[in-house]
């Protein structure tokens, strides 16, 4: 099997102690390098190690242990263990970044900050692992190192994964709202185009009613002096 037993180093302790297996086959079992094997066989590593037996933990069976001794050639199998670990749950908190990161993080903040001003101050210290007292600083310039920070890519420093970066960018255009950019100027609808205003409709009837009266006038006019000439 693939997997090793629980405390390698303590089980090859017991197995180079108690048992006749080559170091191929301890190394083989406990997932362990032959020149480790070899070291603590001499007493060079894992001084003060106590042995532990896989036999009690139901990790191996003495029958497998007579095979080994048997046939050099012949790589022992680990069996299930009698001891069950709780398994941990994941603690939520700050990233933790390595002692030699910690001095990057600054110019890690100022390039997520102006390449990436939609992302919100946890988001930043998700992906850089800060506080957000750093992160005003350096947005505010009042950093103790402003004048020499340099934006570095995040990703590039290892900070963080292009994957991770790209899950916060993209979950801060979900949340921002859209902008309501002008679209330039639209045609009027034929509605507004057409209508007339109330007003403007009184007064052309009653300048066409003004010109019906004066077309008759002239036309009584004509008809007098017709009459006066002959």
């Amino acid at each position: 099997m693939s997997h090793a037993p629980l405390m390698p180093k303590a089980t090859a302790v017991w197995l180079l102690d108690n048992t006749a297996l080559t170091f191929d086959q301890v190394a083989d079992f406990t997932k362990m390098h032959p020149l480790e094997i070899r070291a603590i066989a001499d007493g060079d590593a894992a001084q003060g190690i106590k042995g532990m037996d896989p036999i009690s933990t139901g990790q191996l069976s003495r029958d497998e242990i007579e095979k080994g001794e048997k046939d050099p050639d012949y790589r022992l199998r680990l069996g299930e263990s009698k001891v069950v670990l709780p398994t941990q749950a994941k603690k939520k908190g700050p990233r933790y970044t390595p002692v030699s990161r910690r001095h990057e993080r600054p110019s890690a903040i100022l390039w997520l900050v102006r390449n990436h001003p939609e992302l919100k101050d946890a988001q930043i210290m998700r992906l850089v692992g800060t506080t957000k007292t750093t992160i005003a600083s350096v947005r505010d310039r009042t950093h103790w190192n402003a004048s020499t920070l340099t934006p570095m890519d995040p990703v590039t420093l290892g900070l963080c994964s292009q994957i991770e970066l790209d899950f916060e960018v993209q979950r801060a255009a979900k949340e921002k709202p859209a902008d309501t950019t002008y679209g330039g100027a639209t045609l009027l609808p034929a509605s507004e185009t057409t209508r007339k205003e109330p007003d403007s409709e009184a007064d052309e009837k009653k300048r066409d009613d003004l010109n019906v009266d004066a077309v008759f006038a002239k036309l009584k006019t004509l008809g007098g002096k017709k009459q006066d000439d002959e």
